[in-house]
C-alpha cells in the first residue's frame, strides 16, 4: 500500500470529521450523541435499546448514557415496547428530527467546503471509488459500529 495515499485519505476524513465537530458545536452534542441521534432518525422503526447498541457497536450501558444525555435535551423519549414489556424503544421527538436534519445540512455544507477543489467530474470518480471501496468492505465490527449495514447512504 502506497503510504502517501493512506495518509491522504486519512488527513482529508480527519479534516471532515473536524469541522463536522465544530459545525455541530452549537448544538450542544457530543460526536457521539450526534452518531446516535442519526442512527435513531435513521431507523424504520424506532430502535430497542439493546438493538441501539448493536447498530452503534457499543455495549449497552454506553447506549443507556447516551440515551439520557438525548432524552435530558428532549431530543428522544423511551417508550415501553409493546412487542415485549420489558423492552424500551427510544423514539425521536420533533425536536430531535429538526436537529437531526441540521445535521445533515451540516454534513452536506461541510462535504461541499472540503471537496470545492474538485471539480464534477472529480467528485463523481471519488464518489464511485470510495462506493467500491464500501461495498466490498467486509460487514465486520467496525461497520456494525457505524450503524451501517449496507450500501452507502447519501443521507
Amino acid at each position: 500500500m502506497d503510504d502517501e495515499l493512506a495518509d491522504l485519505f486519512l488527513r482529508a476524513a480527519r479534516r471532515m470529521r473536524g469541522r463536522q465537530v465544530e459545525h455541530l458545536a452549537p448544538l450542544g452534542l457530543t460526536p457521539a450523541q450526534a452518531r446516535a441521534l442519526r442512527v435513531i432518525v435513521r431507523a424504520d422503526a424506532p430502535p430497542r435499546m439493546a438493538e441501539l447498541a448493536t447498530l452503534l457497536g457499543v455495549v449497552p450501558r454506553s447506549v443507556t448514557t447516551l440515551v439520557d444525555a438525548l432524552e435530558e435535551a428532549g431530543l428522544v423519549t423511551r417508550t415501553p415496547d409493546p412487542a415485549n414489556r420489558r423492552s424500551t424503544l427510544v423514539v425521536p421527538t420533533a425536536e430531535g428530527r429538526a436537529i437531526r436534519a441540521r445535521m445533515a445540512s451540516v454534513r452536506r455544507e461541510v462535504a461541499e467546503e472540503v471537496l470545492a477543489p474538485l471539480s464534477a467530474g472529480q467528485r463523481e470518480t471519488l464518489r464511485e471509488l470510495l462506493a467500491v471501496i464500501d461495498t466490498a468492505a467486509p460487514c465486520g465490527p467496525s461497520r456494525r459500529r457505524r450503524g451501517h449495514l449496507g450500501p452507502a447512504d447519501p443521507r
